[in-house]
């Protein structure tokens, strides 16, 4: 009797075998790392965003019209209003109504540049003053607003006899210097120093007492 397993496969082969079951492929939108590939694209565009916008952002604050010097009380007439975009650095500058009435300048700020909050203190914090000084040697071109300067003094010793000169302040800024050529003025130049309060005895009593004075440059000053 014929083998019914040849009757039911005529072709001598063997019938297909079933494997195990196949895992069917997943989606993609199921994958964990999908979701978090597409959270870092997110927070990379708004993060470019904000600092872009963040840049765009202006703010007013006051920038120096002329020259301000130490020891300078600081009013409308020395500042500007600008607008610039300073980010999150914007409260290191002055800006309008934040500045102390009748404030003091505590280092140079020239024209133009804005001005730093730390720049002024009150009146009654500051420990500098200006005086005004003649000098009979002439004065170097280097020297005018916002100079730091030294000054010297040669004590008169007689009518016309000078000692030797001596340094009488090492650091002073000049707020202002008045060439004088005319006759009248004997060629003497007239300048505005910012000094400390603790120099103004010495200074005052120098010029009444007729010393030589003049001025150098500091060293290291710019």
């Amino acid at each position: 009797m014929e083998d019914m397993s040849a009757l039911d496969n005529p072709s001598g082969t063997a019938g297909p075998q079933r494997g195990p079951t196949m895992r069917r492929r997943r989606g993609f939108w199921t994958d964990t790392r999908f979701f978090i590939g597409i959270a870092l694209i997110v927070a990379s565009v708004a993060g470019v965003w904000a600092v872009v916008a963040l840049s765009r952002q202006t703010a007013p604050v006051y920038a120096a019209a002329h020259t301000i010097v130490p020891g300078q009380t600081v009013t409308a007439a020395d500042l500007t209003v600008v607008d610039v975009a300073l980010g999150h650095s914007a409260d290191a500058y002055l800006a309008p109504g934040k500045a102390p009435r009748g404030a003091v300048a505590t280092r140079t700020v020239e024209a133009g540049e804005l001005v730093p909050a730390s720049a002024t203190v009150p009146a009654a914090e500051s420990d500098l003053t200006t005086v005004v000084v003649r000098t009979d040697a002439d004065v170097p071109t280097a020297v005018r607003a916002g100079a730091v300067v030294e000054l010297w003094a040669a004590a008169q010793t007689e009518r016309g006899v000078y000692d030797t000169p001596r340094v009488l302040i090492p650091r002073a800024t000049v707020a202002s210097v008045t060439r004088d050529d005319s006759m009248i003025g004997g060629g003497k130049t007239a300048l505005e120093l910012a000094i400390p309060r603790a120099d103004v005895a010495g200074t005052l009593a120098a010029i009444s007492a007729g010393s030589a004075l003049s001025v150098v440059p500091a060293g290291g000053a710019r």
